[in-house]
C-alpha cells in the first residue's frame, strides 16, 4: 500500500508598504527564512524601493502593488487592485505588515482568508489631534477582520490594549541577522563617532539629536555626528545642522557604520520596536535609545541606566552620548553583553520560527503550548 503524500507547502502572501527602512528588511528576512523551509512565499508591494528588489535577488515572487505610503484619495482603486492580488495568488493565509498595508488588506478581505496582522507600530501613535481619534477608531474596528495581531513588544501590545484594541494578540520580538550584522576587526573610527541610522522623518527624531548635539560637541570637541540615512526631513535636518555633523545618505548596507561607530543613537518619538539598535548592539556597539514602545525590552536589563533616555529630551540625550564617549572600557563592556543579547533573544532565525507557530496554530497545524494572549 503506498504511503500518503506529504501535503503541500502552505501558500503565504505577505503584504507591504512601506518599501524601504526596517518593515521592509522584516519582510525581506522573514520571506527568506520561510522560503528556505520550503513554504509558498509571495508578497505584494510597490515596485520601486528596497524591498522588491531584495525579495527578487532571492527567488521570492513578487506581485505588483502600487500603494501611498498613507491614506489618501486612491485607497479605493489600491484595495481592489491588491483584492485582485489575492484573488490571483490564492493563499492560505495573509499577513500584512505596517499601517497602510493593514489598513488595505483588511478592507480588501474582511476575514476571508485567515489574517496577520503586523502594524510595526500603531497608525496612531504618528498623528494627533482628530486624525489620531480616527485612527483609533480605525484599528479598534478593523481588529475584527484580523485573525491575529503580531507586535514586536510587549509594550507595543498594551499601546494597542490602552487604545481599546481587542483581539487575539501574539508578541514576536524583531530579530536581525547575526551572521551580517556581527562585529568584526575593523576599529572605531579615529574621531569619537556617533552614528543615528534611520529614515530622515518626524518619528526617528534626528532634529531632537541635533539640538542635543551642541552640548555634546563643547565637552567633547573631537566627537562627529554622522546621520545615514535619507527622507522627508532630509532638508531641513541639513539646515539645522551644525558644524562636525555629516549626512551620509542612505546605505545599502548600514554595517561598517555600525561599526565605525563608537555608539549609535536613535532619539525616536514612537517605534514597536526599532531594528538599528537591535543591529547595532549585534555588531558590538554600545547604543543609547528613547524610552518608547519597544526600547527597554530591546536592551539587556543593564544597559538601561546608559542606553536608556526620555524622548524629546535633549538634554538626557546628551548627557548619555557624552558618557558613553568619555569612557571607553563602559563602551567596550556594554558592546559585548549587547552582542550575547542579540544571540540570545533577536536572531532573526528565533522571530521567524515564532512566526511559524503563529501560521501553524492558524492553519490547523501548530504544537501544543504556543503562547498566545486573547481579549475580548
Amino acid at each position: 500500500m503506498p504511503l500518503p503524500s506529504a501535503p503541500p507547502p502552505p501558500r503565504v502572501l505577505h503584504i507591504s508598504q512601506p518599501v524601504d527602512g526596517g518593515v521592509a528588511r522584516v519582510v525581506v528576512d522573514l520571506a527568506a527564512a520561510q522560503a528556505a523551509a520550503g513554504t509558498d512565499v509571495h508578497v505584494a508591494c510597490p515596485q520601486e524601493g528596497f524591498l522588491p528588489r531584495a525579495l527578487s535577488s532571492l527567488g521570492v515572487r513578487v506581485h505588483p502593488w502600487e500603494a501611498s505610503r498613507s491614506p489618501g484619495p486612491r485607497l479605493g482603486a489600491e484595495t481592489r487592485d491588491l483584492k485582485r492580488v489575492v484573488d490571483t495568488v490564492r493563499p492560505a493565509l495573509v499577513h500584512a505588515h505596517s499601517a497602510k498595508a493593514g489598513l488595505a488588506a483588511r478592507l480588501a478581505l474582511r476575514g476571508s482568508v485567515p489574517t496577520v496582522f503586523q502594524p510595526h507600530a500603531w497608525s496612531f501613535e504618528a498623528v494627533g489631534g482628530p486624525t489620531a481619534l480616527l485612527a483609533r477608531l480605525w484599528e479598534r474596528r478593523a481588529a475584527r477582520w484580523a485573525t491575529r495581531i503580531v507586535c514586536v513588544s510587549e509594550a507595543e501590545r498594551s499601546t494597542g490594549l490602552r487604545a481599546g484594541i481587542t483581539g487575539s494578540y501574539s508578541v514576536v520580538p524583531n530579530g536581525v541577522d547575526t551572521v551580517r550584522f556581527a562585529p568584526d576587526d575593523q576599529h572605531p573610527a579615529a574621531v569619537p563617532l556617533v552614528v543615528c541610522v534611520g529614515r530622515l522623518c518626524r518619528q526617528k527624531g534626528q532634529d531632537v539629536l541635533l539640538r542635543a548635539w551642541p552640548a555634546v560637541a563643547a565637552r567633547v570637541p573631537e566627537a562627529r555626528l554622522v546621520l545615514v540615512g535619507d527622507g522627508p526631513d532630509a532638508g531641513r535636518l541639513r539646515e539645522r545642522a551644525g558644524p562636525r555633523v555629516a549626512f551620509a545618505g542612505a546605505a545599502a548596507d548600514a554595517a561598517p557604520w555600525y561599526r565605525a561607530a563608537d555608539v549609535v543613537v536613535l532619539p525616536s518619538r514612537w517605534e514597536g520596536m526599532a531594528l538599528a539598535p537591535l543591529e547595532a548592539m549585534a555588531c558590538g556597539r554600545p547604543v543609547v535609545v528613547t524610552d518608547v514602545d519597544g526600547a527597554r525590552e530591546s536592551l539587556p536589563p543593564g544597559h538601561r541606566p546608559h542606553a536608556l533616555v526620555p524622548p524629546e529630551d535633549p538634554r538626557a540625550l546628551a548627557e548619555a552620548l557624552i558618557t558613553l564617549l568619555r569612557d571607553g572600557e563602559l563602551r567596550d563592556a556594554l558592546g559585548r553583553r549587547g552582542r550575547r543579547h542579540v544571540l540570545d533573544h533577536h536572531d532573526a532565525r528565533r522571530a521567524a520560527a515564532a512566526i511559524d507557530e503563529v501560521y501553524d496554530e492558524l492553519l490547523g497545524t501548530a504544537p501544543t503550548g504556543y503562547r498566545e494572549c486573547t481579549t475580548t
